[in-house]
């Protein structure tokens, strides 16, 4: 099992160390070529407007979205949730577009910025250590997603079968309960329960 982080910008890094971590094959997807070498693909944090154009300029945009939409695990965290939102609230445009949620950008904006929380995601676990950065939350969610976790009555996790997303930062934290999650996805995806770990 391999999983690929893209590295265009943002908390690259952290992902990769944490994942390096528990035991996962890893690599930082930059190039086209890079996505045929994956088994799972996490989005991170950073600036959805440059990260979109990004995928598009170095050509990765159609690769990486026929692989979404054949199945392949995907998990976007904070701008990473943008990228794969089918629609952002008051925007004309969007990007990779392929889950059915609705979500705000900037939704905690400039007067709150930063802060951090514990909150229960379902299926995973009480009090998981939650890092938001000027974070987005999910406003509305198609019939197929999963709401996971609230905050403040905001959806700020979610799943629609292979497309995990949460408005903060786990890999920002020592609580690596959520990539061990999607770790299980990637594993049970290519059927390898030999790579399924405890959460």
């Amino acid at each position: 099992m391999k999983i690929g982080v893209l590295a265009m910008q943002g908390a690259y890094r952290e992902h990769l160390k944490i994942l390096s971590s528990l035991g996962v094959d890893t690599i930082d997807v930059r190039y086209e070529e890079d996505i045929d070498d994956i088994d799972g693909l996490i989005i991170p944090g950073g600036e959805s407007t440059t990260m979109g154009k990004l995928i598009k300029a170095l050509g990765l945009f159609d690769k990486l979205k026929t692989r979404i939409e054949d199945n392949m695990p995907v998990w976007g965290t904070c701008a990473g949730m943008i990228l794969l939102a089918k629609n952002i609230v008051n925007e004309d445009y969007n990007h990779l577009a392929v889950m059915d949620i609705n979500v705000v950008r900037n939704a905690y904006g400039r007067q709150l910025g930063s802060f951090e929380t514990k909150a229960p995601v379902k299926d995973i676990g009480e009090d998981i250590d939650m890092v938001f950065i000027r974070a987005p939350y999910i406003e509305s969610v198609g019939k197929n997603v999963e709401v996971l976790s609230t905050v403040d009555g905001n959806i700020v996790a979610a799943q629609e079968e292979n497309m995990l997303v949460t408005s903060f930062h786990p890999e920002l934290t020592d609580d690596f309960r959520l990539h061990k999650y999607f770790i299980n996805i990637v594993a049970k995806s290519i059927n390898d329960i030999n790579c399924i770990v405890a959460l």
